[in-house]
């Protein structure tokens, strides 16, 4: 069986307001939509206001064992959980690791216990735009129950990149915020304001302890929107939020709801304290803190 033919899917964009576009890091993770589950999509061109999606059909029968394909689906949900591992080790509000490329990829079934994947890919901070290629392992659990991936990842560079000076002085402003901040990233026009995008990015992060923990080889989560987001009274030098956050599940395409509670400073990092998921009918309330 060959491959198919190039399909090209023209979606129009409308633009209400001014024509500025607020960048965030997810909007580059919403490149892994396809509509064949088995196909992967090219990064979108931006041809004034149309923006065009290429997307290459490829065999129903995919391999999943021995040499991948990097560019279908086995190689890049399990590179996925790479990023969001990466994430719950490294990430901060001035550092948010993203898949970039997937290089190469080997998979195999261990005897009646899961099945392992050898991952050869680059990663990116989507803040200071730092790409770094790295070697990966991921371990996918067999089993009817639930049980999250075991990763391990050799990046050396990446966690290096410095961002102590802005993370204390982001940790000073909101010890010493009284009013106790209140927020919906991004607004209701789509936009997040510049002072907000570390709030933005540290949702980005935390999210990624849930995605990690609910990813399976059949799985592909990307957070679509934080819906709420409350500061609560800090304990112990730990800043302490609550968050709404919409994750996408992008192969069943449902917008799943999940409620956050976490900690974060910058010695100590993001710490989550408390991960429920929500009804779709869900109004925010924040969580019990007992």
């Amino acid at each position: 069986m060959g491959f198919g033919i190039i399909v090209f899917l023209a979606v129009i964009i409308g633009v209400l307001g001014s024509p500025g576009v607020t960048s965030r890091p997810e909007a580059a993770a919403s490149a892994d939509v396809s509509a064949h589950p088995n196909s992967v999509p090219e990064t979108p061109e931006i041809f004034g206001q149309e923006k065009v999606l290429v997307l290459e059909e490829v065999e129903e029968d995919v391999m999943m064992t021995g040499e991948l394909n990097p560019n279908q689906y086995p190689a890049q949900r399990a590179a996925k959980v790479v990023q969001h591992y990466l994430n719950t080790c490294y990430g901060s509000p001035y550092r948010v690791i993203g898949l970039n490329r997937v290089h190469s990829g080997n998979a195999q079934d261990v005897t009646d216990s899961g099945r392992k994947f050898q991952l050869e890919i680059s990663v990116q901070d989507f803040i200071s735009n730092k790409t770094e290629k790295c070697s990966a392992e991921v371990f996918f659990p067999s089993g009817g129950q639930q049980r999250s991936p075991q990763v391990h990842a050799s990046c050396e560079e990446l966690p290096k990149i410095n961002t102590q000076a802005q993370e204390e002085a982001l940790y000073q402003k909101y010890k010493t915020n009284q009013s106790r901040l209140s927020a919906e990233l991004p607004d209701s026009f789509g936009h997040i304001d510049p002072d907000m995008e570390p709030l933005w990015h540290l949702g980005t992060v935390a999210s990624s302890f849930i995605m990690l923990n609910e990813s399976t080889e059949n799985t592909l989560y990307n957070m679509a929107q934080v819906a709420n987001i409350t500061q609560l009274a800090t304990e112990n030098e730990q800043l302490k939020f609550d968050y709404h956050i919409l994750l996408h599940e992008m192969v069943s395409q449902e917008i799943i709801h999940w409620k956050l509670l976490f900690t974060w400073s910058p010695p100590a990092g993001v710490k989550v304290l408390q991960m429920e998921q929500l009804p779709h009918s869900h109004h925010h309330e924040p969580l019990n803190t007992r």
